[in-house]
């Protein structure tokens, strides 16, 4: 009688299929679905756009929906120019984007609100894929004092509800992205 092999567990490869089937579901689910909504926060400035258009390029595709967030803070004497210029910021943004890439659909948002509290329920809500934030530049003093911006990234990052990372643009002689995850801080894409 000669001897066979003994085949794999068959419950070991019972439980890999399934896991397999249900990932295929998922994505076949997601695929119908059609479009998963990235949120970028804008804070302003040249920064604000650099994320935007790397959040459009490389995150967002065919079908998706691109949220652009913008949080101004609780009412001041100063606020109605504030929200003028959040309103303005946001949709010209939006408006480039559409130029840029027409097959993602584009919305601004301008919120006013505690910036923390706001991004992570804006998160929920709207059921993020992911989140994209602008990481600024570490000033030189960094180790003896973190800023406010830097800690609402982290706490972003680490609190989200959804995949969350933080881009900035490398200097300009090296080209590239520094993106940080809740995995990985300061890796350098090249794209």
């Amino acid at each position: 009688m000669p001897h066979s092999k003994p085949s794999p567990r068959p419950s070991f490869l019972k439980r890999v299929w399934a896991v397999l089937l249900q990932d295929m579901t998922l994505e076949k689910e997601a695929a119908a679905a059609g479009r998963r909504r990235v949120i970028a926060v804008v804070d302003g400035g040249a920064v604000a756009k650099h994320t935007t258009l790397w959040a459009l390029t490389h995150v967002a595709g065919k079908g998706d929906i691109l949220t652009l967030l913008r949080i101004i803070p609780p009412p001041s004497s100063s606020s109605s120019r504030r929200e003028d210029e959040a309103h303005l910021l946001a949709n010209s943004l939006a408006s480039l984007c559409r130029a840029c890439c027409p097959e993602v659909e584009v919305e601004a948002l301008v919120i006013r609100g505690p910036k923390l509290a706001t991004v992570l329920s804006q998160v929920k809500k709207l059921e993020a894929y992911v989140l994209v934030l602008s990481q600024a530049k570490p000033s030189p003093f960094s180790c003896l004092m973190r800023s406010g911006t830097e800690d609402f990234v982290e706490q972003c990052i680490e609190k989200a509800q959804c995949m969350a990372m933080a881009v900035r643009k490398q200097s300009r002689g090296v080209g590239g992205y520094l993106v940080s995850t809740r995995w990985k801080k300061n890796f350098w894409l090249l794209a």
